[in-house]
């Protein structure tokens, strides 16, 4: 497979995004509208960036985060369920991975681990932070394998269906 991972312009190709997300994750059409805005947003915070997995000039996974700003959503969210476990000092000098998707086809081939050590690689801050849905899964594995631990779990986020794990792991990302 002819592979390339670089940086990608997530304003300029949110839509292709949004769509690999989708056949990853499930999303209808309602649901990638509401992303969009949200993924155009994010991509205006500072730090934020975004990497791409090409091949034939196809996007078949990305990857995006940022340095976490305990007053994103996402951290009012989690900081109660993380100062219940003690741990919510993980919410400080951290960079989230905000999404971490790899198209069906392209899944089970090293992507998304190259996705998530590349932007993470560039990251300043000592440690990262994501959370994924609190169920035995790939992804899940995925980010054990590289040193991610569960800080919370049954983490309710509104309007989601199941509760997330919020996981962390200090950086640089562990190889396997």
């Amino acid at each position: 497979m002819d592979l390339v991972i670089g940086p990608l312009n997530l304003s300029t190709h949110v839509d292709e995004a949004l769509a690999v997300q989708a056949l990853a994750f499930g999303l209808g059409p309602d649901e990638v509208a509401v992303r969009r805005q949200i993924v155009l947003r994010h991509m205006t915070y500072p730090g934020a960036r975004a990497f791409g997995a090409t091949t034939k000039g196809r996007l078949v996974g990305f990857v995006y985060g940022m340095p976490n700003d305990r007053t994103h959503w996402w951290s009012t969210v989690v900081e109660p369920y993380l100062r219940a476990r003690h741990c919510d000092d993980w919410l400080d000098d951290s960079f989230v991975i905000t999404e971490l998707h790899v198209h069906p086809h392209h899944q089970n081939r090293g992507i998304g681990r190259a996705l998530i050590t590349t932007i993470t690689d560039t990251a300043a801050e000592p440690r990262s932070i994501l959370s994924a849905i609190d169920q035995d899964s790939p992804a899940r594995g995925l980010y054990h394998s590289l040193g991610y631990q569960d800080l919370a779990r049954q983490v309710l986020f509104p309007s989601a269906p199941k509760p997330y794990a919020v996981m962390g792991a200090p950086l640089p990302l562990r190889r396997h």
